[in-house]
């Protein structure tokens, strides 16, 4: 177990700098167990740490892992240019950590978006050496046939890739939707194979990411929640 200052523990949270974490317990705005902290030297432990501030309860995490259902028209950068960030979706203590997208959704694209403060977690589900499948839905322009189907799993040819991209399992869900399930995560890669394919995508919806799906996460669109141990688990390949 680590014991950390009461100053350094709010700043570590993503309540602000170390000055005005130390202003918010002069202030009286932080308790724990029911205590209302006066000293901002006071050490406590974190293990199991839970605390107020501002009246709001909050556990103590050494990194964040979060998932969030992502609506559309919000962009998955820090500096976003034409639409509202996902960042504004969170709590602003989650900007003072640098909590992150895990990869990229399109600002139209909506589904399940991994965040994490913790850079080899981000690493780790980025990298395609880990052959992390993300499963996709999409609505089409045209009606999906079989032989959209069969140039999808087959591969087709993208600008600008050496070879042909093929979806890693691939199926259709109703007239104008089909469900296509990727490893490699290329720049806006779904669009492409089906624009490649002869279709084109009118909507995109990201369901599942490993083993772990949106469905069972209970998000309405918008909402986010923290991952257990559990779910964490299911976002290793199988």
């Amino acid at each position: 177990m680590s014991k950390i200052s009461l100053d350094r523990l709010l700043q570590s949270q993503g309540f602000g700098t170390r000055k005005y974490c130390r202003e918010l317990i002069d202030d009286g705005e932080l308790s724990i167990a029911g205590e209302v902290m006066s000293s901002y030297k006071t050490t406590v432990e974190t293990a199991g740490l839970r605390f107020s501030i501002f009246e709001e309860e909050w556990e103590y995490r050494e990194h964040i892992y979060i998932v969030l259902n992502k609506p559309a028209n919000f962009e998955c950068s820090r500096k976003p240019s034409h639409h509202p960030g996902v960042l504004t979706l969170l709590p602003e203590q989650f900007s003072w950590r640098d909590v992150q997208p895990v990869g990229r959704l399109d600002h139209d694209t909506t589904g399940m978006l991994l965040m994490s403060d913790d850079g080899p977690f981000i690493h780790a589900q980025s990298s395609p050496k880990r052959h992390i499948p993300k499963v996709y839905v999409a609505t089409t322009a045209e009606p999906v046939t079989e032989e959209l189907v069969k140039k999808l799993l087959s591969g087709v040819q993208l600008h600008d890739e050496p070879a042909p991209l093929a979806a890693q399992t691939c199926r259709p869900i109703s007239d104008r939707q089909i469900e296509i399930v990727l490893e490699q995560g290329k720049y806006h890669q779904v669009k492409r194979m089906l624009a490649a394919a002869g279709n084109h995508c009118a909507a995109l919806q990201r369901t599942a990411v490993g083993q772990l799906t949106l469905d069972s996460l209970g998000l309405e669109e918008g909402e986010w929640c923290y991952l257990t141990q559990q779910q964490m688990a299911l976002l290793v390949p199988m």
